[in-house]
């Protein structure tokens, strides 16, 4: 069936996301953690 679990992984990235997916999907992810992480320092901050 396939070769080694790399191969798998490999071929399966490659299917269907392209570049700028990943570029927004990495964005989204940068961004919700800015907000999350900030929410928490706010936070805290406030309680001081």
């Amino acid at each position: 069936m396939f070769d080694s679990l790399a191969d798998r992984i490999k071929q399966d990235e490659n299917e269907g996301v392209n570049r700028t997916e990943r570029l927004l999907r990495w964005a989204a992810i940068i961004v919700l953690s800015v907000i999350l992480f900030g929410g928490l320092f706010l936070g805290v901050k406030f309680l001081e």
